[in-house]
């Protein structure tokens, strides 16, 4: 009994006999609530949520309303003044940046009238011309970076005006450029506040771990019911998405300020608000900024899934051309993504880890070069611009922006490619699809889909409890069950066989490939450069190369799924190994151990906890994708989330989906941190 108790495989297999035993007993056709929980109160709750919610919509707090253009007043309720208001803000932000990158009068007419701007040509914004944007991007790039950033900046934003796609970049480079400043206020602000209450930090936790579970789609149908569609509601579900890993990262940083920092404002006679903003803040700066990166992806990941509620953009652009298997159009504008991506991601890296020189003494002309010759640059490239613009009226002004049919284009290229592809990798693709459909996927979504509820349930329970004791235990029982007791169990199945399969597949490869790269630095240096890129694209890119080679089946997902996830269990694999003190791995070879062994008994336990947080990051990785994978067809929970949106009464149905998503990931999430935690304390690792 005691050798049972210490060793927790042979719990683990015991658990695992169990319950393929109770997997046998329960017969689908009689086990009753054993097999699948029956129609419950439960069921309504969807119901109850919408009602709910029409009822702060429709009926809670009703005021009286002036209209001055219609000179009458009208009954309203304070939440639909609020979202209106809120949603003119945001909108008039966008089209404000969108105006002064693209030219246009929307802005104008707020504050006149379309009549007023029909009488007067003049009052336009014009457009910034796309050479200054592409001079911008390349002198921040030199200020920040060096050389090479600029370059890529540089070369990037020339690549998306050439090709004719300034227009929809811009578009989306406008919806950032607000839902950013927005969510880094928000994260900032309530960072600081929980950071300085920790009842406050204790009730946002819990509340930030289910935000940053829930999948992308969740966020957009409250806010359709909300704010309605458009640029204003895509922006709105964008904040909402990019904020919580802003408060985390700003708690992180003001609680890795050392006490002596502290300690040396408040005898420096700092009052409260000097101490945050004069002393915390500043030493927290790097995390916060690292936090910056971060929703600067977030923002721009949300802006594609966006446009599926009317965001305006390259993301509207490329579901468009998804939609038609424009496979060419589709990569153009894929490649456009992918290029602002990275350049947002290296340009915000390279502020955070830019040193201030606070002692030099320079004149002001050398201090603000690069801001001068932007404006010199931007004055020189606007007077061109419109001097074009008169001397030729009635031709393309080509300074502004390059139309679409006019710049250059590699779709037909890339459409030769794939008729290419298709056409001789036909047999064989369909071959290796019909193998894996049969042989793989099908016989293990047929065996999820056999696991009775109660079966379910005891496994969770016994996992949580050989891990973590019976805290551990209560905690993953408690989110699976709210999965049981909704209608949704089989659907929940066919999500976990396909995340189960994905993170199998993806851990296995990612730690390979972690593996043999720690084995020399160089290799180190390049995986991990290959992980920071492939980590900044959008993950709807992803599904592009899928599509084209096999087509709309659970097998395209899972291969978008496995590509995306393995970024995370590569990468924590190097680092984990990486960071494996050199003493240690000196002192195992010194007492006689081979490089196999060494790495078996010495490196790859101290790496593990580390390693199994890059799991946790796959198993979130791949619900992620898998559910953004409903988009070319699934029959797995996204699917029903996607449904949620076009339905009038989805909205609660799309909530307690998206919360079945998301307990499904902090269950692992929990287990997994449990694991490692416990893990570290067994090996004496801080």
């Amino acid at each position: 009994m005691h050798y049972f108790r210490e060793h927790k495989w042979i719990q683990f297999a015991a658990l695992l006999a169990v319950f393929y035993a109770l997997v046998m007993a329960i017969d689908p056709a009689t086990g009753g609530n054993l097999w699948r929980l029956q129609e419950t109160p439960f069921w309504l709750l969807p119901d109850l949520i919408n009602d709910g919610l029409r009822f702060v919509i429709d009926d809670f707090w009703v005021v009286d309303v002036y209209d001055a253009e219609l000179d009458l007043t009208e009954e309203s309720t304070l939440m639909k003044e609020f979202t209106r208001t809120l949603s003119g803000a945001v909108l008039f932000s966008i089209n404000l940046i969108r105006e002064l990158l693209l030219g246009g009068v929307k802005t104008v007419v707020a504050f006149t009238s379309w009549d007023f701007i029909s009488a007067n040509e003049w009052a336009r914004i014009p457009a910034l011309p796309w050479p200054a944007v592409a001079a911008g991007a390349f002198l921040t790039g030199h200020y920040l970076g060096g050389r090479n950033l600029a370059l890529l900046a540089g070369a990037s934003t020339i690549y998306i005006a050439l090709f004719g796609q300034w227009t929809p970049a811009m578009q989306t480079l406008s919806f950032v450029l607000v839902t950013v400043p927005l969510s880094l206020f928000l994260g900032l602000a309530l960072g600081t506040i929980a950071y300085k209450n920790k009842t406050f930090e204790a009730i946002l936790a819990p509340l930030l771990n289910v935000a940053q579970s829930m999948p992308h789609f969740s966020y957009l149908i409250p806010v359709v019911v909300f704010f309605g569609i458009g640029d204003h509601a895509g922006a709105i579900s964008t904040v909402i998405f990019a904020t919580p890993p802003m408060i985390r990262l700003t708690i992180l940083g003001l609680k890795k300020v050392s006490p002596e920092v502290l300690e040396a404002g408040m005898m420096s006679g700092c009052n409260a608000r000097q101490l945050m903003f004069k002393v915390l803040i500043p030493s927290a700066r790097h995390d916060i900024l690292i936090g910056v990166n971060q929703v600067i992806m977030q923002c721009l990941a949300m802006a594609v899934i966006a446009s599926f509620i009317g965001a305006r953009g390259l993301g509207y652009e490329l579901l468009v051309a998804l939609n038609s298997l424009q496979i060419g159009r589709a990569l153009e504008l894929g490649v456009s993504i992918v290029l602002i991506a990275v350049v947002l991601d290296r340009l915000s890296l390279a502020w955070a880890h830019k040193q201030t020189d606070y002692l030099a003494d320079r004149p002001f002309h050398v201090r603000h070069r690069h801001s001068l010759c932007f404006l010199g640059i931007l004055i020189g490239t606007s007077v061109a611009a419109y001097l074009a613009s008169m001397v030729f009226p009635d031709k393309a002004n080509y300074l502004y922006f390059i139309h679409e049919s006019q710049g250059l284009s590699t779709e037909s290229f890339w459409d030769r490619i794939v008729d290419w592809l298709v056409t001789h990798t036909y047999d064989s693709v369909q071959s290796f699809n019909f193998f894996m459909t049969t042989s793989v996927l099908m016989p293990m979504k047929a065996a999820f889909l056999a696991m009775p509820v109660a079966a379910t349930l005891f496994l969770v329970a016994g996992t949580g409890y050989i891990v973590g004791g019976l805290r551990s235990a209560l905690i993953v029982t408690a989110f699976i069950a709210f999965i049981a007791l909704t209608p949704w169990w089989d659907r929940a199945l066919i999500t976990a066989y396909m995340t189960s399969f994905a993170v199998i597949i993806a851990v296995t490869i990612g730690c390979s490939v972690g593996i043999l790269c720690s084995r020399s630095p160089r290799a180190t240096k390049v995986i991990l450069l290959v992980c920071d890129t492939l980590q900044t694209f959008p993950s709807f890119v992803y599904l592009i190369p899928v599509i084209m080679l096999f087509g709309v089946s659970d097998l395209s997902v899972l291969i978008a799924v496995i590509v995306y996830a393995t970024i995370p269990a590569t990468r924590y694999t190097v680092e984990g190994l990486s960071n494996v003190p050199q003493t240690l791995q000196e002192a195992g070879s010194m007492s006689g151990v081979n490089l196999l062994q060494r790495l078996l008994k010495i490196e790859l336990p101290l790496a593990f906890p580390h390693i199994m947080l890059g799991i946790n990051q796959t198993v979130i990785f791949s619900l992620f994708m898998i559910i953004i994978g409903a988009f070319i067809g699934t029959d797995d929970l996204g699917q029903l989330i996607m449904q949620s949106l076009s339905q009038a009464n989805g909205m609660g149905q799309g909530i307690v989906l998206g919360l079945c998503v998301a307990f499904i990931g902090l269950a692992v999430d929990h287990l997994i941190h449990t694991w490692a935690e416990k893990r570290k304390e067994a090996l004496g690792i801080n």
